[in-house]
């Protein structure tokens, strides 16, 4: 088998550029580029804020060294369904169409991989999840353990293909449930990320899509502290201690310091959650 790189056994993050073997064996130069290039990503994906954008200044040295060797340039995986099957859970840079890449979590154990993370919040989380909506557009927090991607990010991944969501909701009894919906989208921030999802099936109820059009956050725009889009004559964001699609006020709370609330499974006493995507048609 073979072994680990040295990069990667040091960070214990999956390395997601690796040179091509036969390229870097005709080329001494090029794999010493490419090797540059990997010690620079090491330092992006140990330094880089979570869900912000790999710093442009280390962009352009890729871009540099790219442009010298046999490796095509922005050849990132465009989202965490382009990783290789097999490999491991963890950090890695994709960039989406029309996007600078960013650094994100990929979670390739769970019902085939692939999926691209785009919340996780634990109840005794060290993050607030107060913040502003500029905070919310790019995203925070630390993408190793509770962080929000990036409503902005989520938008222009989610618009590249037809794709998927999956809520991961551990209840108060440290039961694990989900709530999947076949479709998933967000519109643009002119249109104030107006969430779009498709058909129910899981495990933990369709609380996402609740009948009651006080409770529901389906075609609900995203509202933080500072902008206020909600249905509600209050500010549910503020109210409710964090940006979300609401509409007058919720039946999920996901985005909050403290216990969750997911519909009739834990009301303000689930322990922890995960929000997932990836193309509808992955396989």
């Amino acid at each position: 088998m073979r072994s680990p790189h040295p990069l990667q056994r040091a960070l214990q993050v999956p390395l997601p550029l690796q040179p091509h073997g036969s390229a870097c064996q005709r080329e001494p130069r090029a794999a010493a580029m490419v090797t540059q290039c990997l010690l620079l990503l090491a330092c992006v994906l140990v330094l880089a804020a979570p869900g912000l954008s790999v710093p442009a200044q280390t962009l352009n040295t890729f871009e540099k060294t790219f442009s010298n060797t046999s490796l095509k340039k922005n050849s990132w995986p465009k989202d965490c369904s382009e990783i290789s099957a097999g490999s491991p859970s963890g950090v890695y840079v994709i960039q989406p169409s029309g996007l600078h890449p960013i650094v994100v979590y990929c979670e390739m154990n769970v019902t085939g991989g692939g999926w691209t993370v785009i919340q996780r919040n634990r109840r005794n989380t060290d993050i607030t999840w107060a913040e502003s909506w500029s905070t919310y557009k790019y995203g925070f927090g630390n993408v190793r353990s509770d962080y929000w991607l990036g409503t902005e990010y989520i938008h222009q991944i989610a618009k590249q293909k037809v794709y998927q969501v999956r809520f991961v909701i551990h209840d108060a009894s440290d039961n694990v449930r989900f709530a999947e919906y076949n479709l998933f989208s967000l519109d643009n921030e002119s249109q104030g990320y107006r969430l779009r999802l498709g058909s129910y099936a899981g495990t933990a109820g369709d609380a996402m899509d609740s009948d009651n059009p006080s409770n529901t956050h389906n075609n609900m725009k995203f509202s933080t502290q500072d902008r206020d889009q909600d249905t509600s004559r209050k500010n549910c964001a503020s109210h409710s201690g964090g940006g979300w699609w609401f509409s007058s006020c919720y039946s999920v709370r996901l985005n909050f310091k403290g216990g969750m609330t997911w519909g009739s499974l834990c009301k303000g006493d689930c322990k922890s959650s995960l929000i997932l995507i990836k193309p509808a048609l992955y396989r």
